[in-house]
C-alpha cells in the first residue's frame, strides 16, 4: 500500500520534488537566471566596448537601384534542352524583369519567323508577366557589316534590317547592332579591316538602317566590342554616334567587353545619355584571354559592381541590366539562372 504523501515531511509540496543534496527545483532554477541575467550583463558590456563595424562596400549594395533585371537567352540552354516559353517561365519565376531574346538563322526568333509569329511571342511573354528587354544576335560575327566581302556586308545588312522589323513586331525597342569590325578574334575566315575604312563602311550601314528605325519604333543601340578593334574607348564611341544625328541611333553598352584592360564605371559618365541597354558581363584582369570563354557568373570577377551602378545612377539610368553569359551550365541549368538573380539583387540593394 502507497504511503499519504504527508508521511513523508511537513514541508512537502507535491508540485515541487524532493530536495536532493539539500537544493530543490526552484532553488536550482533561481541560480540558473541569476547566473544567465549575470551574463547577459557581462556581454551586453562586452559588446559595447566593441567598435562599431565599418561599412563594407564588398557587402550588398547600401543603397537600392531603380534599373531592371534581366537576362539573356543565352544564358539558358535553349533550343537543346528547354523551348522559349520554359525559358521565358524560368527567368519570370527565377525573379526577372525582363529577358533579352536572341535572332539566328534557325530557332523561335530566324528569318523564318512571320510578323504573326513574333507577335504570338510577344503575347506568350506578356501572359507570363516578363518584358522583353531588346534583341540580340550573333549574326553580326559571320555577316559583318564592314566585311571586306561585298557579298557578306549586303548580308549583313539585309539580316540587320530583319532584325530590327523583328523588333518591331514584337514591340520591342532595343535592337543591338555591332557597327562593324577591324578585327574577330573567334573567327578564321574574317579578313582584317583597315581601321578607315571600316569606319566609313559601319557610317554606310547604319545611316541605312536608321532611315526607317523611327518608324519600327526602334534604337539601333551600338555596342562597344572591344575585341573586334573599332570603337575602342567611349569618345569614339560618341562620336560615332553623335555623327548620325538622330536620336533613334544610341548605344548598348555592355561592361565585360572593355574590362580587360579598362574599367566599367569610367565609361558611363563619359557616354552619359547615350546609353540606351546594358549588357552586364563579370570579368577578371587575373590573367584571362581574348575569347568568348573568358567570361564568368557576376560576382566572381574584378568588377568594381558599387562604381559601376553609381555612375549609372547619376546619368539616371533606369533600363536594363542585362546578364549576357554563353555558356548555360550543363548540370542543373536553372542554378546559373537563380544565382544570377540572387546576384543582380544583390546589385542592386533588393536584398541584403
Amino acid at each position: 500500500m502507497q504511503a499519504h504523501p504527508s508521511s513523508f515531511s511537513p514541508a512537502f509540496n507535491p508540485i515541487e520534488p524532493p530536495a536532493r543534496d539539500g537544493l530543490t527545483r526552484r532553488d536550482a532554477l533561481r541560480s540558473a537566471f541569476a547566473a544567465a541575467g549575470a551574463a547577459t550583463v557581462v556581454g551586453s558590456s562586452a559588446s559595447a566596448a566593441q567598435p562599431a563595424a565599418k561599412p563594407d562596400a564588398r557587402r550588398a549594395s547600401p543603397k537600392r537601384y531603380a534599373m531592371k533585371k534581366s537576362i539573356n537567352l543565352w544564358a539558358f540552354p535553349y533550343p537543346d534542352r528547354m523551348n522559349l516559353r520554359e525559358c521565358l517561365q524560368l527567368a519570370k519565376d527565377a525573379g526577372f524583369d525582363g529577358i533579352e531574346l536572341n535572332y539566328d538563322l534557325d530557332n523561335d526568333l530566324s528569318p523564318k519567323a512571320t510578323a504573326k509569329d513574333f507577335k504570338a511571342i510577344r503575347q506568350m511573354a506578356d501572359q507570363i508577366g516578363i518584358q522583353i528587354s531588346g534583341l540580340c544576335s550573333f549574326l553580326f560575327w559571320p555577316y559583318p557589316l564592314t566585311s571586306n566581302d561585298p557579298a557578306k556586308r549586303a548580308r549583313g545588312l539585309e539580316l540587320a534590317g530583319k532584325i530590327a522589323q523583328a523588333a518591331s513586331d514584337l514591340g520591342v525597342e532595343n535592337v543591338l547592332v555591332v557597327p562593324g569590325a577591324v578585327h574577330i578574334p573567334w573567327r578564321t575566315d574574317h579578313e582584317p579591316v583597315r581601321n578607315d575604312i571600316c569606319e566609313q563602311r559601319a557610317k554606310e550601314a547604319i545611316a541605312v538602317l536608321a532611315k526607317t528605325a523611327a518608324k519600327q519604333k526602334v534604337y539601333l543601340n551600338m555596342e562597344n566590342i572591344f575585341f573586334n578593334g573599332f570603337l575602342m574607348t567611349p569618345m569614339e564611341m560618341n562620336a560615332f554616334v553623335d555623327h548620325f544625328g538622330n536620336d533613334r541611333v544610341r548605344i548598348h553598352y555592355d561592361t565585360g567587353n572593355i574590362a580587360m584592360f579598362q574599367h566599367a564605371e569610367h565609361w558611363v559618365p563619359i557616354m552619359g545619355k547615350r546609353i540606351q541597354n546594358i549588357h552586364l558581363k563579370e570579368f577578371t584582369k587575373k590573367g584571362t584571354d581574348f575569347s568568348l570563354e573568358t567570361f564568368r557568373p557576376l560576382l566572381d570577377g574584378t568588377t568594381n559592381w558599387p562604381a559601376l551602378l553609381e555612375e549609372l545612377d547619376k546619368i539616371n539610368y533606369r533600363g536594363f541590366l542585362t546578364f549576357e553569359y554563353f555558356h548555360p551550365y550543363p548540370h542543373y541549368p536553372e542554378a546559373l539562372v537563380w544565382q544570377t538573380s540572387d546576384s543582380l539583387d544583390r546589385i542592386l540593394g533588393r536584398k541584403s
